[in-house]
């Protein structure tokens, strides 16, 4: 009899300082889909129910998948949202009875009622399942890992590239552990270790930097028989949890005492260098200096705002990097997204080529990325905001930026859009007909994930923070459950 193994993705990285709760409307806008309906829109593309499904087919599995659910970074999830999706999933598990789990989680989803929700769903899913049933999951690199989350699972593998381009191969090894384990051939468990940390130095970059070297040694001592995964996790500083940080965390089977003195090693390099900051972060002025003095060759210049942020729960209509480029008067240049429903629905009454006086922008919470920019703008064109990914990250996926619309300010084109989403993927421009490989200048909205897609077209690229709801000055956020002291909000303390 093959095994009965059932899947369900439900992802949230959840910004509790946002002012903007995400309920189940923010999940139906960019994935709630159930069974058979998630498999046909996510089957061929980089997502970890695409690896469940590539190791159900290896291995003979009689996979049942529960749904995919995944909402854009912003504030705790609601109570009707977690107790919809998590209920569906829990009574999935107690009906199928399955003889283990592999999950898609992301790790760092803070509810309305309490701070962990992925410790959460595993508590009420040990309840169900029968003994011994053994649960797998992925994490993104940026989970804030509980001991809740570890009581309740004994396997956990973390993506290892930033931007995440290995969704569906970290999917694929979490399952290849979780068969080993249904056989009887291992018996893992997974230990974690600590630092007293937001974050590591730089959110966790594995293109350059100390992640490499950590990485190799992670996949080093994944080669050994009694280690199966390394996971180090970058932690996300936006989620005001006792448990936020860098973790380290090893999948193994047998005494312990090795791997926890491995983890040790690699936690205590995070530590030792939380100093060794890549990222220049400039201000908005001296980027929009830069821009101006920007002379094409071979490609764009790449303007990257951090700060302002969707795919970190900022609210994406921080004006503050748009304003310094518009002041020094760019030519052949482009900027998105800028989300601003009211002034998307705005744009869709009138018509293309029509001037239109315009409040672009800083709707939300102006202490966060700048108020709104009153301008005279040419409505350049009108979309639905439908469009499918072709890069590294999206390609093959569909999503939706809503009621969408292209403006002109001079040299500038903008992208206003209704829905946030982050800069991952050059069709988030190109389907609405603005080229960013053959501006002079691009803006955009995104810390890391831009880089899959633009850093090959890309002569030059340089990062601000905006003061936007993500700003790296993280003394200007009010922390509150963060277990004292911390790195960086407390500086003088040893380990």
């Amino acid at each position: 009899m093959p095994f009965k193994v059932l899947t369900a993705e439900f992802l949230h990285e959840s910004n509790t300082f946002s002012i903007r709760p995400t309920g189940l409307r923010q999940f139906e806008v960019d994935c709630l889909l159930y069974g058979e309906a998630a498999i046909a829109a996510r089957r061929s593309a980089n997502t970890g129910l695409a690896g469940a499904l590539d190791v159900a087919e290896r291995f003979g599995w009689n996979l049942v998948h529960v749904l995919s659910a995944h909402a854009e970074p912003a504030g705790p999830v609601t109570r009707e949202a977690f107790e919809r999706i998590a209920g569906e999933i829990v009574a999935a598990a107690e009906r199928e009875k399955p003889d283990g789990l592999l999950l898609i989680l992301h790790g760092a989803m803070v509810c309305a009622d309490f701070d962990d929700g992925e410790g959460e769903l595993l508590a009420r899913l040990r309840a169900v399942l029968a003994p011994g049933v053994p649960i797998a999951a992925t994490l993104d690199l940026h989970a804030n890992v509980t001991d809740a989350m570890i009581d309740h699972a004994e396997i956990w593998v973390s993506y290892k590239t930033y931007p995440h381009v290995d969704m569906r191969i970290a999917a694929v090894h979490a399952g290849e552990i979780l068969q080993r384990t249904l056989t009887g051939e291992i018996r893992p468990t997974t230990l974690k270790v600590r630092r007293p940390m937001l974050e590591e130095a730089n959110g966790g970059r594995t293109d350059t930097g100390a992640m490499i070297e950590r990485l190799a040694r992670a996949r080093a001592w994944e080669a050994r028989p009694d280690a199966f995964a390394v996971s180090i996790n970058g932690g996300f500083a936006d989620a005001d949890i006792a448990e936020v940080g860098p973790t380290v965390l090893v999948t193994h089977d047998g005494d312990p005492a090795p791997h926890r003195a491995f983890a040790e090693e690699l936690a205590d390099d995070i530590w030792a260098r939380r100093h060794d900051v890549i990222n220049r972060f400039l201000t908005v002025e001296e980027a929009a200096d830069r821009a101006r003095r920007f002379v094409r060759h071979t490609g764009p210049l790449i303007v990257a705002d951090y700060a302002d942020n969707p795919g970190g729960g900022a609210y994406g209509d921080g004006t503050e990097l748009l304003a310094a480029l518009l002041a020094v008067g760019l030519e052949n240049a482009c900027f998105g997204p800028m989300v601003d429903p009211e002034t998307a629905a705005l744009l869709h009454t009138r018509q293309p080529g029509e001037r239109v006086a315009i409040a672009l922008g800083g709707k939300t919470d102006p202490r966060f990325g700048g108020r709104p920019l009153e301008l005279e703008v040419e409505l350049v064109s009108l979309h639905d905001g439908r469009l499918i990914g072709n890069g590294p990250m999206l390609g093959g996926l569909a999503m939706s930026y809503g009621p969408t619309a292209v403006v002109a300010v001079g040299g500038m084109r903008i992208l206003v859009v209704s829905e946030p989403m982050q800069m991952r993927d050059l069709a988030q421009f190109q389907t609405f007909g603005i080229d960013p490989a053959a501006a002079t200048v691009v803006g955009l909205k995104s810390m890391q994930h831009f880089r899959a897609a633009f850093a090959p077209i890309a002569e030059e690229i340089i990062v601000c923070d905006s003061g936007a709801l993500c700003t790296m000055a993280y003394e200007r956020l009010p922390f509150a459950k963060a277990r004292r002291p911390i790195w960086p909000l407390d500086r003088d303390f040893a380990l």
